[in-house]
């Protein structure tokens, strides 16, 4: 059984800002109501450990390994909740340039395993929600710099 969630903005601040917003893990804590700490390295092989919080639901610690990044556009972690097959996740941000000025953020999770029918209605009424709440953040976060610097 799997799962796929996904939810996208569009942002009025040019990609490389949005990147750098995206990957600046210490910072989470001040903008991000999805995941409020993040630490370790974005890098291929790296180990996270993050700090999701669902909308209504209880925040719960992960241990993902980053398993793609190409830099400026693609950022991909994989994780799962006990032993491989029970609850596995593979999360994965795709950022979009439309110019000079204007990028899109794609969010999107795919959840496969033994527990996912159970967990289905919690995945779309708290983790779904979780996942508009950070990118809607992220692009006021990212728009407020831009229109800082200019």
């Amino acid at each position: 059984m799997s799962k796929e969630l996904m939810s996208s903005i569009d942002i009025e601040a040019p990609a490389e800002k949005v990147w750098e917003l995206l990957i600046d893990f210490t910072a989470y804590p001040t903008w991000n109501p999805f995941i409020t700490r993040a630490e370790g390295p974005a890098e291929v092989g790296g180990r996270l450990t993050l700090r999701m919080q669902p909308v209504g639901g209880s925040a719960v610690t992960l241990r993902p390994t980053v398993v793609e990044v190409v830099e400026g556009h693609r950022l991909r972690w994989q994780g799962r909740v006990g032993v491989r097959g029970l609850f596995d996740a593979d999360h994965l941000f795709i950022l979009e340039s439309d110019g000079a000025t204007r990028s899109r953020l794609v969010q999107q999770e795919q959840f496969s395993g033994l527990l996912v029918p159970f967990l289905q209605r919690s995945l779309d009424r708290g983790t779904l929600p979780a996942f508009h709440a950070m990118n809607a953040a992220l692009k006021d976060r990212a728009e407020r710099a831009t229109a800082s610097r200019g």
